[in-house]
């Protein structure tokens, strides 16, 4: 294909690089959601006793990284709050804690195991607040 001009070049490069992308984007997102389906998501919400004290909050993290080790989970994340702030933004929290399970019996299997009660009884003071909110797929 020959172009009149590099400033042709450039746009048409541009359009097929979003339109690649675009695909690829389209291919992964419909692939994550159809691996999910069924699936049950366990966030917890973490508010530190002393927020800015960074020893508690590195021992919170720690001791979710160990949490994760529990086999029902599929996958995890552990978060602290984004540098964003709009009025429908709730940042107060501390650490956040996002789990994936294959079911609701997953979850609850993880509830009763013996890394997460050893976890709870071994961070419970790190925490003045924690508050969970579970979901299942709907579709």
């Amino acid at each position: 294909m020959y172009y009149n001009s590099r400033r042709q070049f450039i746009a048409d490069a541009g359009r097929t690089t979003v339109g690649a992308g675009l695909g690829i984007f389209t291919a992964n997102s419909q692939a994550v959601m159809a691996t999910n389906k069924k699936g049950f998501i366990h966030h917890v919400y973490f508010w530190l006793r002393n927020p800015g004290n960074q020893q508690d909050f590195e021992k919170l993290v720690k001791g979710l990284k160990a949490l994760s080790k529990v086999s029902t989970i599929q996958e995890f994340h552990i978060g602290k709050p984004a540098a964003t702030n709009r009025e429908v933004i709730d940042s107060s929290y501390s650490v956040s804690w996002m789990l994936l399970f294959k079911n609701k019996a997953d979850q609850d299997s993880y509830q009763t195991d013996p890394v997460h009660l050893k976890f709870i009884d071994e961070c419970k003071d790190l925490w003045s607040k924690v508050l969970v909110y579970d979901s299942e797929d709907v579709v």
